[in-house]
C-alpha cells in the first residue's frame, strides 16, 4: 500500500525537523534513496490511520544497518484509537536483522485494521535513532 491518498502517517520524530530529506513521506515514495530518520531518543514510533479498514497480512521494512528498530512492538486497531487504548490485535514477535535487506514480517493470520501502531522500543544505534528506507503494508 503505497498510495498516499488512502492513509495518513504520523511519526515520533524527524531528524532536525528536516521533513524534505528525512520525512515520512520518504517510506512511501518508491525512491531507494530517501528514507525517514527519527532523532536520538527511544521509543521512535510510526503510526497509520488508514481512510478504510484494511486486511493486513504483514509489513515489509528496508532500515539503514546501525540504525535498525529493536523490540519492535505492533498494535493494530480497528478504528482511530483514543489515549491509552489496548489494541485489537498486538505482536512482538519482530526481531529485524540490523542489515540493509528488505525484511518482511509476516502475521501469521491477516488482521482487520483502521489504525497501525509501529514501535521501535531500542535501536541498534547507540542514540536510538531508527532509519527506513521503506515501509510497506501488505
Amino acid at each position: 500500500m503505497t498510495n498516499n491518498s488512502k492513509f495518513i502517517c504520523r511519526v515520533s520524530s524527524t531528524l532536525n525537523n528536516d521533513h524534505k530529506n528525512y520525512g515520512k513521506k520518504n517510506m512511501f515514495d518508491g525512491n531507494e534513496e530517501t528514507c525517514w530518520n527519527s532523532s536520538e531518543g527511544s521509543p521512535q514510533w510510526i503510526e497509520i490511520l488508514f481512510k478504510n479498514n484494511q486486511q493486513i497480512k504483514g509489513l515489509e521494512f528496508q532500515f539503514q544497518g546501525g540504525f535498525v528498530g529493536q523490540k519492535c512492538l505492533f498494535q493494530f486497531y480497528k478504528e482511530q484509537p483514543e489515549k491509552n487504548t489496548e489494541p485489537d490485535v498486538e505482536f512482538s514477535d519482530f526481531y529485524p536483522e540490523d542489515i540493509n535487506s528488505i525484511q518482511i514480517y509476516n502475521m501469521k493470520s491477516s488482521v482487520n485494521a483502521k489504525f497501525i501502531r509501529l514501535i521501535f522500543n531500542e535501536s541498534t544505534d547507540f542514540y536510538g535513532r531508527v532509519i527506513i528506507y521503506l515501509l510497506r503494508i501488505i
